[in-house]
């Protein structure tokens, strides 16, 4: 009964945790810091730089992430259609999915009309200043809603990972069975 999945099971969370984990630090870490460059000019260049530098291991983490996902609803598929509450997760969890990519794109694109405007004033990376040209400002504010939307999203992902190995338990596989025939 028991068929190891390792490679996608490793692709699904490891891409997930780094998605997750990169994107919680850049909001922290990375545009927290960005406010501290003595230049205010230099403080949103400053952060698209790092961000830039990071967009193709978090290209790889999300493909990887979204590459184990379907590999494991393909290996799955008889236990989400038979166990109840199993299909839900993965709905539930699709959707979410869907939102952080969506969330991650759209931050990119934010980010990069940020970078196209090179050296201006900025309190920050998501914060600008009052001199901070109105587009600019506009992709800011956003970009402030979005690095913290990306984590959210992605977190709750992995949580409902975590809820899809529990039901994986042979008690939960029976119960979940048994109440599907109920």
């Amino acid at each position: 009964m028991s068929e190891r999945n390792t490679v996608i099971r490793a692709m699904h969370d490891l891409g997930g945790a780094a998605w997750f984990g990169g994107s919680l630090m850049g909001a922290v870490g990375l545009n927290g810091a960005a406010s501290d460059v003595a230049d205010p000019a230099e403080r949103s260049r400053v952060a698209a730089a790092g961000w830039a530098r990071w967009a193709p291991v978090n290209a790889v983490a999300i493909g990887a992430h979204l590459v184990g996902g379907l590999g494991l609803v393909l290996v799955n598929r008889g236990r989400l259609a038979g166990q109840k509450g199993a299909t839900a997760n993965t709905v539930v969890k699709a959707a979410l999915t869907a939102a952080a990519v969506g969330a991650t794109a759209y931050s990119g694109t934010l980010g990069a009309k940020v970078a196209q405007a090179g050296q201006t004033p900025a309190a920050g990376a998501t914060t600008p200043a009052g001199s901070t040209p109105e587009a600019v400002a506009q992709a800011q504010k956003q970009l402030a809603v979005t690095q913290w939307a990306i984590p959210v999203l992605t977190g709750a992902i992995m949580v409902l990972g975590s809820q899809q190995g529990e039901q994986q338990r042979p008690a939960d596989l029976l119960r979940g069975l048994a109440d599907r025939l109920v």
